[in-house]
């Protein structure tokens, strides 16, 4: 990187953390005010992303009718906004604060597979509060990792993974992903790994193609070859909305031998139980990204 855009990428981070300080600051009746006028800004003046989003919903959820459709976006842009503030918040949020609004219903289901002795790959959507789910390393024993892409502007990058130390969890980019667990697992350190394995992979770089809402699309397949490689259980964490500001969290086993597991059969039963999230409430699932942009007919 050339000194001029270091220079730059700093003045931005000198320019905008105070904001994002005192946006999390904010006592939370004013900070859902903020996040009222986001949506407002978001959805009727910016449209950001309006036709993927609507694009996205029609091609997932097309037995519902156009109105249905738009309940649900809007509904989508809100939550979206709440989220999106939400994450500013953890820069500040304490622990006794993050753990009234971000509950797990079944903790007892995860702590029994700790007993295993094995590190655990935790899959997850990306649904409802993905990044508060990082308050579950205050319960746990394994070392924690978040699975991540870096951010281009360094200070920010350093800025997250800040944060997420502070909740105790450590964040590793793609790259550094393998690597990492095969230093733990040498190491014999226990550890959980986080992956928000929905989003689509390039074809190219895809392994394995399965039905996902009702489309045939290119899958992730990474946690579930790493946890078949370094033999590691692994957990499906699934998340609900309870109310504005407050998340439950619940998991559900998929595997305690992985090994034994025909190929992508954890994954396909990953995919099913992400569309049982969606169907149940689609407006927490994001539908910015084009999850659906490779699709194609599934062969005969």
């Amino acid at each position: 990187m050339c000194k001029k855009n270091k220079q730059m990428q700093l003045l931005i981070y000198i320019l905008i953390y105070p904001i994002l300080w005192i946006i999390s600051i904010l006592p939370f009746p004013i900070f859902y005010l903020l996040s009222d006028f986001v949506y407002y800004l978001t959805y009727y003046v910016i449209g950001y992303r309006k036709k993927v989003v609507r694009e996205n919903i029609q091609l997932a959820l097309p037995h519902l009718s156009d109105k249905e459709r738009l309940i649900i976006e809007k509904k989508f842009y809100s939550h979206m906004c709440d989220m999106f503030l939400e994450m500013i918040k953890t820069i500040s949020i304490s622990q006794k604060e993050i753990e009234k609004r971000y509950t797990f219903s079944n903790l007892d289901v995860y702590l029994e597979l700790e007993k295993k002795n094995k590190s655990i790959a935790l899959l997850c959507a990306h649904y409802a509060s993905y990044e508060w789910a990082v308050s579950m390393n205050f319960h746990i024993n394994h070392k924690g990792f978040g699975i991540y892409k870096k951010l281009a502007n360094p200070y920010f990058d350093k800025l997250v993974k800040k944060i997420r130390s502070k909740f105790r969890s450590e964040l590793i980019t793609t790259r550094e992903t393998i690597s990492t667990i095969v230093k733990n697992y040498k190491n014999k350190t226990l550890s959980l790994y986080g992956f928000a394995s929905d989003q689509s992979p390039k074809p190219s770089a895809a392994f394995h193609w399965a039905d996902f809402m009702g489309h045939y699309v290119p899958v992730h397949t990474g946690a579930e070859m790493l946890a078949k490689r370094f033999d590691m259980n692994v957990i499906f964490l699934q998340t609900r909305k309870i109310k504005r500001g407050y998340y439950q969290a619940s998991f559900q086993v998929l595997s305690e031998d992985a090994k034994s597991v025909p190929n992508y059969d954890i994954t396909d039963t990953f995919l099913k139980l992400v569309e049982q999230q969606i169907y149940e409430a689609p407006e927490y699932y994001l539908w910015t990204h084009k999850r659906w942009k490779h699709k194609k007919e599934k062969a005969l």
